[in-house]
């Protein structure tokens, strides 16, 4: 990849920006000042800006922990967005929500480069799980289990069978393999019991780290990375 798009990718500046760091011999390549924005840098090059080392990586996997209040979206004029809550240069890489959660709903939100695992790991055929914590108004029965088991009837289809788990009176974990607009609150609404609360607890395998408080974030390990790619029917190379 050219050096100055590589640079402007990892969001050090814009690519008229990178020219004026390559000229002022601010970066090196393999111990070399770089001064040619035409370069070719070769995968794994060491890349330093300052002195410091920059993480050249193109494929990057996160978890965060998304706050009530923050869209999940790209970008809004009106309303913070979880790519507002991250370095910008995972903006910059391409670095997108796998699904969505609503506004107010909180818990563990996954971002990544690659399109291709996002799309299946959303992809009701994988049968890749997502459980939820619910929060509701008015008391939760074995009826409700019996309804989430057998499928929900709303407006435009009907829910795939759901596993619902009484926690306590109003509160429920449930686990489904869909992930349309609204869904959990849907399903929750079309019995009389509207949530109140909602917090997603895992996506396929990964599960939210109960260190990441409210709008923080981690990169995902190696084993995790690979987990997600096997629920996917991935290899990852």
């Amino acid at each position: 990849m050219r050096l100055d798009k590589l640079l402007s990718r990892l969001g050090t500046a814009s690519r008229s920006g990178c020219r004026d760091l390559l000229r002022s011999g601010r970066v090196k390549v393999n111990g070399v000042p770089a001064r040619d924005p035409a370069m070719d840098v070769p995968n794994g090059a060491e890349v330093l800006l300052d002195g410091a080392p920059l993480d050249t990586r193109m494929d990057r996997y996160l978890m965060l922990h998304k706050p009530a209040g923050v869209l999940t979206a790209k970008e809004d004029r009106n309303c913070k967005t979880v790519l507002d809550l991250l370095p910008g240069a995972y903006a910059s890489l391409g670095c997108m929500p796998v699904g969505r959660l609503d506004k107010d709903t909180t818990g563990l939100l996954l971002l990544t480069t690659d399109g291709e695992l996002a799309h299946r790991l959303l992809s009701p055929a994988r049968h890749v799980d997502k459980v939820y914590e619910a929060e509701v108004a008015g008391e939760l029965t074995e009826a409700d289990v019996r309804a989430f088991s057998d499928g929900i009837p709303l407006k435009d289809f009907t829910a795939l069978p759901a596993k619902l788990e009484i926690l306590s009176p109003s509160l429920a974990r449930l686990t489904v393999r869909e992930g349309k607009y609204h869904q959990v609150k849907r399903m929750f609404g079309a019995l009389g019991k509207p949530v109140e609360k909602l917090r997603r607890l895992s996506f396929g395998p990964l599960m939210l780290d109960d260190r990441l408080s409210p709008g923080e974030y981690r990169e995902l390990t190696d084993q995790e990375i690979a987990a997600l790619y096997a629920a996917a029917g991935l290899t990852h190379a």
